[in-house]
């Protein structure tokens, strides 16, 4: 719906906003990893020229951990005392006439620091493992018959060690606000998913209503993750934004994006996996050691996936979280999923390889239509036809066994792999507010529901299905999201549940209007209606009705995959091809095949893009991102789309995209599941085999480098 906007630059973002005699906001931040501010010398930047206020603490309380009950994506606020608890933490607020004397001023605050040790890797002297069981109670280890007497009685074992990197989203819009008071109003624009969050946490942190904080988030300018709660900056610019009595627009540099906001955490699996000679696979057991950091718990989640995506009787996880000097780590794109696919995957092709069972074969061999762990069915799961579909499309039947047995024209070497992927079928509480208005020439619809617009096509999906209901044009049909002024309260959009989310809602209010105009369940309008408004909510299966108080307040409130009565996850199958260039060894990726089990297709066109660009970053993730650590005095080093490199057209082949496209009516009437995320599942595993297929070398750790393959 937004595409003419966004190439011709029409599109507004949070930062786009400049309000009559706006003021500009830069942090100054940390040069150490750990310690204690001892002072802060302010002098020289606050005599920069149009500098107004210099503030090195600002006098409000946490908003809380998000996933600790609070709002913020860490528990730490800046500015609130002297301890330092990662390098990049801000210790000023520098604002400025504009943007130019801020960046100055900023660079000539310095400190003094006591400094203690430092340790940023999870192998690092210093970094503390506990046991997440013992530190969160209610995230229990998935343990299913007994892994260990299993595993130790299969004829088949393989016992495999992976390596993940800390990583960095980049979304195109950089971490931004515009804050501005309008008498005791606070508006704030910014680019979020959970603009709900942001509204009751400002609110916590300033002591007002929180129906005095407005949020606008219309688009959010990609998100992936980085922007589903409250950032540390918000509260310290609205306090200087009341001191100066003026707007103030702040937006953080790239560099600072790598250590103000989440980022995924580095993870380590140890993945053991039984079976017979046949490929029948009798026991898996997955530990993982995750980082996080030291005043919060980012819990671990990897074995939801991977106890779930075979049918295997004998399963146990154990997960530990290591502490590491570091701001708290948080969701990136499909979070746990890549990295456990990347190494449960890895290990199911090496049980392939030692049965020499087609990869493919092995996956089909040991599907379920039953949830391992809780003996439920599946809400729906066509895993089964994502590989065969795949497997035709991509050629598989034309496919040798033998690792480095086939080779292209110019000599280069030629490996093909294959990776089953899955994400949880989550949902969340939604309201949607339907207004239909007559016109001269018909009719036009105002659609208001809880959902953020991050790139994903939200919009377009609502579109599509009020046009299709009501027989409207869609440029008639105006929806309005990301929007705390609105009726719903813009509950969280993350976790792949917004279009599982939000088409529930607005199907359930286009149901109402047309029950409370007598009209039948199907077509065209009739002329002669009056103005109508209606509102629905909605909620995951089995979810109680005050669920919505919950999200009212601006805290998660998702459910999934578990529900009462069947596991819901959507589905995906992968199949990559690598050329190996025999004498440098890079490695080049010319196509992909990607079939996809996510219900109904809602949008195909936004669909589709969905795909492709989960496949890019899984990509992305396979041969180059990873966020470099300075283990001496902590912080990320390659802080720069110079140093961080991510793919460019030049790097991407050919992605073909399938979709069963069958709907799951057991989700939600709608019959759609998640997309945005499963599509990433799985694509660095199938790369990774696919470049075992070509060079006969098993890579367990990411990204894939010209050096391991030298």
């Amino acid at each position: 719906m937004d595409a003419y906007e966004k190439v011709t630059g029409a599109l507004r973002y949070g930062a786009d906003r400049l309000p009559p005699g706006t003021a500009h906001a830069v942090f100054a931040v940390a040069t150490v990893g750990k310690g204690r501010l001892l002072s802060v010398d302010t002098g020289a930047a606050a005599a920069v020229p149009g500098v107004r206020l210099v503030l090195t603490r600002v006098d409000i309380e946490s908003a809380g951990f998000l996933l600790g009950g609070g709002y913020a994506f860490q528990s730490l606020q800046p500015l609130t005392s002297d301890q330092i608890a990662y390098r990049g933490q801000p210790i000023a607020l520098v604002v400025a006439d504009d943007l130019v004397a801020a960046n100055e001023a900023a660079a000539l605050v310095s400190a003094r620091y006591e400094t203690a040790p430092v340790a940023v890797e999870i192998d690092a002297p210093g970094a503390e493992v506990v046991v997440q069981s013992e530190v969160l109670p209610d995230l229990h280890d998935i343990s299913v018959g007994d892994g260990e007497a299993a595993y130790a009685a299969s004829p088949v074992r393989i016992d495999r060690e992976y390596d993940l990197p800390q990583q960095h989203p980049l979304p195109m819009e950089l971490v931004a606000s515009v804050v501005e008071w309008q008498g005791d109003k606070l508006v704030i624009h910014e680019g979020t998913q959970n603009s709900s969050a942001i509204q009751n946490g400002v609110a916590k942190q300033l002591a007002v209503p929180a129906d005095r904080v407005d949020v606008i988030s219309p688009s959010v300018g990609g998100g992936f993750g980085q922007k589903n709660s409250l950032q540390p900056h918000i509260g310290p610019v609205a306090v200087a934004a009341r001191q100066l009595g003026r707007p103030v627009k702040i937006v953080l540099s790239r560099s600072q994006t790598f250590h103000a906001a989440s980022f995924r955490p580095a993870s380590r699996h140890r993945v053991r996996i039984g079976a017979d000679t046949d490929g029948r696979l009798l026991a898996a057991i997955h530990d993982i050691d995750q980082q996080t950091s030291r005043h919060d718990y980012f819990p671990a989640m990897y074995s939801e996936l991977t106890a779930r995506l075979y049918d295997i009787s004998n399963f146990h996880s154990r997960q530990r979280l290591v502490r590491t000097d570091v701001q708290t780590p948080g969701y990136m794109r499909a979070p746990y999923e890549s990295p456990a696919t990347f190494a449960f995957e890895s290990t199911i092709d090496e049980v392939a390889y030692a049965v020499r069972k087609d990869p493919v074969a092995l996956r089909l061999a040991n599907d379920t239509a039953v949830d391992p762990v809780t003996g439920h069915p599946f809400s729906s799961r066509f895993l089964a036809d994502c590989l065969r579909r795949g497997a035709k499309r991509f050629g598989w039947a034309d496919r040798s066994f033998a690792p480095g047995s086939m080779r292209g024209r110019d000599g280069s070497l030629i490996g093909w792999g294959v990776a089953a992927g899955a994400y949880k079928g989550a949902a969340a509480p939604a309201t949607a507010r339907l207004r239909l208005v007559p016109t001269r020439s018909g009719y036009e619809a105002t659609i208001w529901v809880d959902g953020h617009e991050m790139g994903q096509g939200i919009r377009t999906a609502i579109n599509r299905l009020v046009a299709d209901d009501l027989g409207l044009r869609s440029d008639r049909i105006a929806i309005g999201v990301g929007d705390t002024r609105g009726v719903p309260p813009q509950h969280l959009t993350a976790g792949s549940w917004g279009t599982a989310t939000a088409l529930p809602a607005v199907h359930a209010a286009l149901k109402k209007l047309r029950a409370q105009l007598g009209l039948g369940p199907r077509g065209r309008l009739p002329p002669g209606l009056g103005e109508t408004v209606v509102q629905a909510r909605t909620q995951a299966p089995g979810q109680p009705e005050a669920i919505h108080e919950r999200a009212a307040l601006g805290l998660p409130a998702g459910g999934g995959p578990e529900y009462p009565n069947f596991t819901s996850f959507s589905f995906v199958a992968h199949f990559v091809e690598v050329r190996v260039e025999t004498t440098t060894r890079r490695v080049r990726v010319p196509r992909v095949v990607s079939v996809v089990d996510c219900g109904r297709v809602a949008s195909p066109t936004t669909a589709a893009s969905q795909v492709r660009g989960g496949v890019v970053w899984g990509l992305g993730a396979s041969l180059r991102e990873r966020s470099e650590v300075d283990p001496r005095f902590g912080g990320f080093l390659n802080t720069s789309l110079e140093e961080y490199p991510v793919p460019v057209n030049a790097d991407i082949g050919h992605i073909d995209v399938g979709f069963v496209n069958k709907p799951d009516p057991r989700l939600n009437a709608v019959g759609v599941k998640g997309l945005g995320e499963v599509c990433m599942v799985g694509v660095a595993a199938a790369a990774a085999s696919a470049v075992f297929h070509a060079t006969g070398r098993r890579i367990r750790h990411l990204p894939m480098r010209l050096e391991d393959l030298v």
